[in-house]
């Protein structure tokens, strides 16, 4: 079959493509920007990828002849307070696109959406699926609730609030009941569903096994990982609070801090239906799904992370826009050193951030990653995806990856933390020696006081780094 994907780089879609090349479909990938293509599958037999921003779809057509399509676009993790009006663009252009070509079947991933008292964002999900339904090709939508697997937004989440506080005071909304379901169930659901007439232009609720409060699930991945933890919820803590809350303790943002406390208030519990036989799928318990989750963590094979999706609101174009520095208006710190073995420099650069740190003084990484939160930053918690591999777009602490090329030996990132200004820091090696390179375009004259207020720290923050990836 050849099935169109959007979604390309997002944490579902990454993982259905792989399965899709294993069953040998052919396959059409969107993405808005080229640069973002998973290494993972770029370079794959019976794979495509067309550039295609759903928001602006003048002048574009899709290949005639898909049999398929899978509608993996949402923004739950968006700053925008217009999100529920762009998702509902992005669908109905998908739709028009799609309708012009042989496409005889979309699947489409949803939210559950029984309580009489949704979200915001779970409206939006359901408003989507009305809008996707069409004449000329079969609907089939998935819904579901807490999705756990390794780099889930669930199951990171619950990780930090377990791995970082032995005693919790929480809001209310933890004893909110939900029905979580592991990824490879949903991705099985997802990949059989293709040419099953019988699922056509209807929609399925699919969850585990176990209806579990927020409360119950903080609980169990303690048992899970030997940790004794305490928990007390309190009634008084309010949304405002209650995102505040989420928001520091955990790796997220704000925006989707707030999302979350939204969402979590209402119950989420699935309508039983014979889906699970008709498809033979077993959904696994909540346990289950956290113990193949640390699984992949542990083989570091974790292939998507939710921390991946550019959220923060800085990037409104594409990646490759950035990826030229400016050197007109700018402050820089430029450092060279010479290195005896380049395989080992390398490895460092391709391994810097997250639990190896920074290389040179990372008490005072840690302490700019815990202001930047303070003030509505992403700060350092995202950590990074993978422990030794970076690919353009990828999210490392309060840097996005704009080009991470081991064949030109450079790397370039480009800050998200909250600045007056731009930031890139740059990593390039020529011939045996290392070029280190920070680049900051300051905003007014806030971004200038900014720049010269950190300077003393550069001379020995910058310095140490480059000497510690070059030395052996």
């Amino acid at each position: 079959m050849k099935i169109l994907i959007t979604g390309t780089t997002g944490y579902i879609a990454k993982r259905l493509i792989l399965r899709l090349l294993e069953n040998k479909h052919k396959l059409i990938c969107c993405v808005r920007d080229l640069n973002r293509i998973p290494d993972e599958i770029e370079d794959r037999e019976n794979i495509e990828f067309i550039k295609i921003d759903f928001l602006e779809t003048s002048n574009i057509t899709l290949p005639s002849d898909i049999d398929a399509a899978y509608y993996l676009i949402h923004s739950m993790s968006t700053n925008s307070d217009d999100f529920q009006s762009l998702e509902e663009k992005c669908a109905e252009n998908f739709k028009k696109l799609v309708e012009k070509t042989n496409c005889r079947q979309v699947i489409y991933l949803s939210g559950i959406v029984n309580d009489s008292s949704l979200s915001k964002h779970l409206k939006s999900r359901f408003e989507v699926e009305k809008t996707l339904r069409s004449k000329k090709y079969a609907l089939t939508t998935f819904r579901a609730g807490i999705i756990v697997g390794s780099g889930s937004a669930s199951f990171e989440i619950i990780r930090d609030i377990v791995e970082k506080l032995p005693v919790m005071v929480t809001p209310k909304w933890l004893n909110t009941k939900t029905q979580p379901i592991a990824i490879r169930d949903v991705l099985s659901f997802l990949q059989k569903a293709l040419e099953k007439k019988d699922l056509y232009n209807k929609s399925y609720d699919i969850f585990g096994p176990e209806i579990l409060t927020y409360k119950q699930m903080l609980l169990e991945f303690a048992e899970i990982r030997d940790l004794k933890r305490y928990i007390w919820t309190l009634p008084i803590l309010s949304p405002k609070l209650s995102s505040y809350w989420l928001y520091f303790v955990t790796s997220t943002s704000f925006s989707l801090a707030q999302a979350l406390v939204e969402s979590m208030k209402v119950e989420v519990i699935g309508k039983p239906t014979n889906i699970n036989q008709v498809l033979n799928v077993h959904p696994l318990t909540y346990k289950e799904a956290v113990k193949l989750a640390f699984q992949k963590i542990e083989q570091h094979a974790v292939i998507s992370s939710w921390k991946d999706a550019i959220s923060s609101g800085i990037f409104n174009k594409q990646l490759s826009e950035y990826i030229e520095v400016p050197n007109y208006g700018c402050f820089k710190d430029v450092r060279s050193r010479e290195f005896e073995d380049e395989e080992l420099t390398i490895n460092k650069i391709w391994a810097i951030g997250g639990k190896n740190g920074w290389y040179s003084f990372n008490w005072l990484w840690k302490t700019r990653g815990l202001v930047d939160k303070i003030v509505g930053g992403v700060g350092l918690r995202r950590g990074r995806t993978h422990k030794n591999h970076l690919e353009a777009g990828d999210a490392l602490d309060f840097w996005r990856v704009l080009l991470a090329d081991k064949s030109q030996k450079r790397l370039l990132l480009f800050a998200e933390m909250k600045l007056p200004g731009e930031a890139w820091l740059e990593f390039k090696i020529i011939k045996n020696k290392l070029y280190q390179r920070a680049v900051f375009r300051p905003k007014g004259v806030l971004g200038r006081l900014y720049w010269y207020s950190v300077l003393p720290f550069h001379a020995f923050v910058f310095k140490g780094m480059i000497k510690s990836l070059t030395n052996k």
